[in-house]
């Protein structure tokens, strides 16, 4: 629900001396952007440089490969009898993937002096490092990762060349950074297996591969030589600011949630799960997991409400679309079969309101959060925070946010859905006082790493 990278930022730009540069994405935008006009209005009112990257370039990049093929391969989503297909249409995207880091390294090197550090965020700029330093050799570079990162044997998918150029573009900084040991774990095997760089592991990687242990943030797990440079490779989780989002939670508009949500729900135990419809977030074995826990355990129905709560995303790639239509019509088929006059069991709402999901979380009973993968999943961390009731939190044991909260947790296989289902059945049937326990250790874990703490971390490795 809230962008813990822009938080962290927000309190950095807010100490001075920030400068956010991100693609612009309207017509306008792009004619200031050749203006050379500057905005303020970044996390913290940072000032604001955005590139004019024409609508095709920024489309085939951030659609045709970032989001199509990388989020794809970290995720391990492919339909791998059908996908991926790398053909003339991919290298067509792949290049203009290569200009789109381009101009952002251009962009970075025109704006750094001597001392400067620069972060770049996320796999839609994986090569930037790597151009950055051949344009400034004096920069200090972090590169974070936010998604999980692929095993070799899933990541070697890729064409051989994409491979390498993904794992060196990265390797162009001085410190690469993930949210969770497995991801960064994963990404030292790429390197060595890829690659054949030099990989050495530190004693805090021994507690990361297998389970939800994990080492202290902030914890170097290996360096990677390559080309002649070495680059740190280390963990930091990302957690939420608490006092923020309780304070948002507080206002009117969520206060006129709770209570629509209160009289329309009638007293019912709730279930509830905030996502955005995208295919990792594994919302369809969600819903067919509460359809199983009303067959199997009769004595719930009508007196627990589902409230599945989630954001469009992505709606101009196919699978997405069609995937949101698909948890649309399973939505439809329980309400069928289950509902009576007084009793609607599912309530789906596919639309953008961040109120409407504060007010959510602070009436569930229980947080369903059961992705096949994911980077971290902030809304794991953050319902328990808002929980009035406290809620025991369901959680795919995929989600990095396991090694961050996962002992008070539920922790389930996200693609079991019998577990799943038994899971819910456990956390509707909690004792109270138990719910309130484990919702608060949660709450107190995800606290104690707040955005401006993760992302001091990764300033402080660059000095």
């Amino acid at each position: 629900m809230v962008s813990g990278m822009t938080a962290g930022l927000a309190n950095v730009a807010a100490d001075g001396g920030a400068l956010w540069i991100c693609a612009a994405l309207s017509d306008p935008d792009r004619a200031a952007a050749r203006r050379g006009e500057r905005a303020v209005g970044g996390p913290g009112d940072a000032e604001v440089r955005m590139l004019d990257i024409p609508p095709g370039t920024f489309g085939a990049a951030y659609n045709g490969i970032a989001n199509s093929v990388l989020w794809f391969v970290h995720h391990l989503l492919f339909d791998t009898p059908n996908q991926p297909v790398f053909d003339a249409a991919f290298r067509g995207d792949w290049a203009q993937y290569v200009a789109y880091n381009e101009a952002f390294a251009q962009a970075l090197a025109e704006e750094s002096s001597a001392g400067t550090r620069a972060l770049v965020q996320d796999y839609h700029l994986a090569l930037v490092p790597r151009m950055l330093r051949a344009r400034r050799p004096d920069a200090r570079i972090a590169h974070f990762e936010h998604t999980p990162w692929a095993p070799p044997d899933y990541f070697q998918m890729l064409p051989d060349d994409v491979a390498v150029a993904i794992l060196d573009g990265m390797l162009g900084a001085d410190h690469a950074g993930f949210l969770a040991a497995r991801w960064a774990a994963a990404f030292l095997d790429c390197c060595e297996v890829v690659l054949g760089a030099h990989v050495t592991r530190t004693p805090h990687f021994s507690r990361t591969i297998r389970g939800v242990s994990s080492p202290p943030p902030g914890s170097v797990l290996g360096e990677v030589t390559h080309r002649g440079r070495t680059t740190q490779v280390a963990v930091h989780p990302l957690g939420t600011d608490a006092a923020g989002l309780r304070a948002r939670a507080g206002q009117d508009d969520v206060h006129a949630h709770v209570a629509s949500l209160t009289e329309r729900t009638k007293g019912r135990q709730l279930i509830v799960r905030v996502d955005r419809t995208e295919l990792s977030k594994n919302i369809a074995r969600g819903l067919t997991a509460y359809r199983e826990l009303l067959v199997t355990r009769p004595e719930w129905r009508g007196r627990v409400t589902h409230l599945a709560f989630a954001y469009p995303s992505r709606s101009g790639i196919p699978e997405y679309r069609a995937y949101t239509e698909h948890v649309q019509e399973l939505a439809r088929s329980i309400n069928e079969e289950f509902r009576t006059p007084d009793w609607e069991p599912l309530i789906l709402e596919v639309k953008d309101d961040y109120a409407r999901s504060l007010a959510a979380c602070r009436v569930a009973d229980v947080l369903l959060i059961n992705p096949i993968r994911d980077g971290m999943n902030l809304v794991a961390q953050e319902g328990p925070i808002l929980s009035e009731r406290g809620c025991a939190l369901v959680l795919s044991r995929e989600a990095g946010a396991a090694s961050l909260i996962g002992g008070d947790t539920l922790l389930v296989n996200p693609y079991d859905v019998t577990a799943t289902a038994e899971a819910l059945h456990e956390g509707l049937s909690m004792p109270v006082a138990e719910r309130q326990r484990r919702s608060a250790a949660i709450a107190a874990a995800a606290s104690a790493r707040e955005p401006r703490q993760w992302l001091a971390e990764q300033l402080d490795a660059l000095r």
